[in-house]
């Protein structure tokens, strides 16, 4: 417990140390979003201007006026305005992709890595990311139907029993081992994407293989760090909807977005808090490991925080 409260302290502290990801990522998303919300905005606008019926959606949620909504014809369908949003989110999750390693580059570095330095580690780490979600993808999904089917499976068995309460029980229990699984292999890929970014690896197999070595050895350190994140972020959650119930008036659209974008910036901060933790992790645990012929003395190489930074990288 206390190696895994100093693991949390040790990477919170990384991330606070470059808080100016977490703006920049924030503003990227809410302008993201403002863009894949244009489209509901454009079509609802027109209508609900003009009408006397908006009152009903501002100062609360009257359903009947909502579906009487998305009846009109001029609304247009959900889909069409469903895909825009989904579009934006998608561009959003590619360039979470794109900038994570040089993040992770500045996470790993006892110096601030400079702009130059970033983008070229961003841009040389592209398509090893690219792969690195392939390769989860090939371990994730078969492993999420697989513990899904099996919750599927024990509801409808014990639906058939005379308890009543056992299929909810049944149902639950199966949803936290599938978050179980589901976090480890997070924690797998996290360590993953660390080890290529760090070795600048480009057989990204073998970074792979080394993330799911050191996640097995240790389980319980990296798992309980990342389910106490996953805890604090629901905290959050249900706090900025309590939030919203006790201070937000039903017609104030300013705090419901207020609220909204602090939740969105605490998230964030789960994940990146996250982040931090691959990283903390494999610069204590697995930066001089056996296995690996190269040493880390090149310029390619990010250095560990007890190495001075090189002076033409220090801004």
């Amino acid at each position: 417990m206390n190696q895994e409260t100093g693991l949390l302290a040790t990477a919170w502290q990384v991330v606070m140390r470059n808080k100016r990801y977490i703006f920049w990522l924030w503003l990227l998303n809410f302008l993201l979003a403002r863009f894949g919300a244009s489209t509901v905005r454009g079509n609802l606008q027109p209508v609900l201007d003009g009408s006397r019926e908006a009152d009903k959606l501002v100062h609360g949620f009257n359903m009947v006026t909502f579906i009487e909504l998305l009846a009109r014809p001029e609304i247009g369908t959900v889909n069409a305005m469903r895909v825009p949003a989904a579009l934006f989110g998608l561009l959003f999750v590619c360039a979470m992709v794109f900038l994570m390693p040089g993040i992770l580059r500045q996470y790993t570095s006892g110096f601030r890595v400079s702009r130059e330095e970033f983008w070229r580690t961003c841009g040389r780490n592209l398509w090893r990311f690219v792969r690195l979600i392939l390769w989860y993808a090939l371990f994730a999904v078969p492993i999420a139907a697989i513990l899904f089917g099996i919750r599927g499976g024990l509801t409808s068995a014990a639906e058939k029993s005379t308890n009543e309460v056992l299929p909810f029980y049944l149902g639950t229990a199966m949803l936290l081992v599938i978050f179980l699984a589901m976090t480890i292999v997070r924690v797998w890929f996290d360590l993953a994407e660390v080890d290529i970014v760090v070795r600048d690896q480009n057989a990204v197999r073998k970074s792979v293989r080394s993330g799911f070595r050191y996640t097995w050895r240790f389980l319980g350190k990296l798992l309980g760090a990342y389910v106490a994140i996953s805890v604090i972020a629901l905290i959050t959650l249900l706090g900025g909807i309590w939030l919203w119930h006790v201070l937000v008036a039903p017609g104030s659209v300013f705090g419901a977005i207020l609220i909204v974008q602090f939740m969105m910036i605490l998230w964030l901060c789960m994940r990146l808090w996250q982040h931090a933790i691959a990283s903390a992790f494999y610069l204590r645990e697995m930066l001089v490991a056996p296995g690996y012929s190269r040493p880390l003395t090149t310029d390619r190489d990010i250095l560990p925080i007890a190495t001075p930074a090189p002076a033409n990288v220090i801004s």
